[in-house]
């Protein structure tokens, strides 16, 4: 016969069965980058990772902007939103944690915008600091192709986000390894008052880690180019300033999407880490 005490073992309480508190200075701000992904079946791209610190006991926000436009028409946005945020809950300053093109705005908008009076940290997570070889493949595509897909991203970011006009083609071009490195970087250098963090991303080919089949030929491409990826940003375009690791996440897996039992476990162990890290360096 099946022993009791141990079926009912399972069910045995634990004293503090929450998420474990972490402590940091600053409320977190969270920028998402480019596309509209994650909008379409959640609040926004970072809604789940924002509900994910809340869990912790950090006081977070992660706000939606225009999907599609280029580097300073976002970072003027979310300057305005850091200085609404901070304003309405009485802030001094915010620990920004920007994905992916997210990060490149946030860069603009301390350097050129005057906004590191409001901004203790920038983490920056899979950010093409040194451009995307994906973004050159969709440019290096027919130009019919390129229209296309232009068109339609354009038409799908001014339905869900009809406050600004969706660049997809100008933002594009913004992402590639020549723009970011030839103009991007040398016009926007960091700041010495604010920190600087980041996390790379891989799966997929040269790792150990699945990808989804789905984008396993955009995984490859970005893996000839320039070495392992998260199939969007390659791990030696996101390391930036202070580097702190690299993660086995996908791109659209660090949003919270297309998770399975394996990616959920490292997701939630990332961004616990990342809180950690902040409040370690008294952020």
């Amino acid at each position: 016969m099946p022993d009791r005490n141990n079926l009912l073992k399972r069910f045995e309480l634990q004293e503090f069965p929450q998420p474990e508190l972490i402590k940091v200075k600053h409320p977190v701000f969270l920028c998402h980058g480019y596309g509209a992904i994650g909008s379409v079946i959640k609040k926004g791209p970072l809604n789940d990772p924002c509900m994910e610190l809340r869990g912790h006991g950090v006081a977070a926000i992660a706000p939606n902007i225009v999907p599609y436009a280029r580097i300073q028409t976002r970072a003027e946005n979310w300057v305005r939103l850091i200085n609404e945020f901070c304003a309405e809950y009485k802030c001094e300053k915010v620990n920004v944690v920007s994905h992916s093109m997210g990060g490149l705005d946030m860069r603009y908008a301390l350097s050129s915008l005057g906004a590191a009076d409001k901004v203790e940290s920038l983490t920056t997570i899979a950010t093409p600091h040194h451009g995307s070889a994906l973004a050159d493949l969709i440019l290096n595509s027919p130009e019919l192709i390129t229209d296309k897909l232009s068109v339609m991203f354009d038409w799908f970011g001014d339905n869900i986000y009809p406050k600004i006009k969706s660049d997809a083609l100008g933002s594009l071009e913004q992402l590639t390894a020549e723009y970011t490195t030839q103009v991007f970087n040398p016009e926007n250098p960091d700041l010495d008052e604010v920190s600087y963090y980041s996390y790379s991303a891989a799966v997929g080919k040269g790792t150990n880690h699945s990808v989804n089949p789905v984008l396993k030929f955009q995984n490859n491409q970005i893996f000839e180019r320039e070495g392992i990826n998260d199939t969007f940003v390659s791990v030696e375009s996101a390391k930036w300033a202070n580097h702190v690791e690299t993660i086995p996440l996908s791109h659209i897996a660090q949003m919270h999407l297309q998770m399975n039992k394996e990616s959920q476990k490292v997701y939630e162990k990332f961004w616990f880490d990342l809180l950690k890290c902040l409040a370690e360096n008294d952020h």
